[in-house]
C-alpha cells in the first residue's frame, strides 16, 4: 500500500486535460466514501480544488447537471479562466451565492456521474471507489439518519437508473480500495490502464 503521496506525484506529471487542468474525476456508488478519499487526495496534492457534485445537482435534477457543469465550470476551464458555479442549499432548496474555482494544475471531480460520458472528454483521469452498491447505500443512511430515507429511496432508483444507461466503471483507470489505514491502488477496467501513471504492478 503506498502513501497518497506517491500517487499525488503521477496526477501532476499527467497531461492537462481541460485547458492548463488536469481533472481527475472520483466516482463511486453513494456512500462508498469518495468525499473523504477526495479530500486525502486534495491534502496529498497540495490542497488541490475539490469540485462536488452534490452542489451542482438539486432534488430535481439528481443527475441533470451535465449542461451546468459544462457551462459553469468545463468551459471557463477550458479557455484557462477561473469557473463561477453556484453551490445548491440541499436544505433550503436554492442556490447560493456563487463560488469561485481557480484552475489549478489539479483538480478533483467528486461525485456520482463524475464519470461519466458527457464529462470523460475533459478528464485526464478516472478514479473508481470500490465498493458494493448495496453496502454503499446502507452506509449513506446511516451516516445521513432517518430524516433523509424518503430521499434515499429515491437516489437509490435514480442511481441504479443512471449507472445502467452510463457506466463509468468500465472507464475507470484505476480502482480505490478502502483499507483499514489508507488506500490501495488497483488497476482499473480502462483499456489503457494498463500502461497508465495511475498505478503499477507493485502497488497490487
Amino acid at each position: 500500500m503506498n502513501d497518497l503521496a506517491d500517487h499525488a506525484r503521477r496526477l501532476r506529471s499527467l497531461p492537462p486535460s481541460c485547458g492548463p487542468v488536469r481533472l481527475i474525476a472520483v466516482d463511486g456508488h453513494a456512500g462508498s466514501g469518495k468525499s473523504t478519499f477526495a479530500g486525502r487526495l486534495a491534502s496529498a496534492l497540495g490542497d488541490a480544488p475539490v469540485l462536488h457534485l452534490d452542489d451542482l445537482a438539486t432534488h430535481e435534477e439528481l443527475f441533470s447537471w451535465t449542461d451546468r457543469l459544462r457551462a459553469q465550470v468545463l468551459d471557463p476551464f477550458a479557455r484557462g479562466e477561473p469557473a463561477r458555479y453556484a453551490a445548491y442549499d440541499w436544505t433550503a432548496r436554492r442556490f447560493g451565492p456563487p463560488r469561485t474555482l481557480n484552475p489549478a494544475p489539479v483538480t478533483l471531480i467528486e461525485g456520482v456521474g463524475a464519470g461519466r460520458s458527457a464529462v470523460r472528454p475533459y478528464l485526464a483521469g478516472l478514479l473508481w471507489m470500490e465498493g458494493d452498491r448495496e453496502v454503499s447505500w446502507e452506509r449513506g443512511r446511516r451516516r445521513d439518519g432517518p430524516g433523509l430515507s424518503d430521499f434515499w429511496d429515491g437516489w437509490t432508483v435514480a442511481e441504479r437508473r443512471h449507472f445502467a444507461d452510463d457506466p463509468s466503471y468500465p472507464f475507470a483507470d484505476a480502482v480505490i480500495r478502502r483499507m483499514p489505514a489508507g488506500y490501495v491502488w488497483l488497476k482499473g477496467p480502462h483499456p489503457t490502464a494498463g500502461t497508465s501513471h495511475f498505478v503499477t504492478d507493485s502497488e497490487i
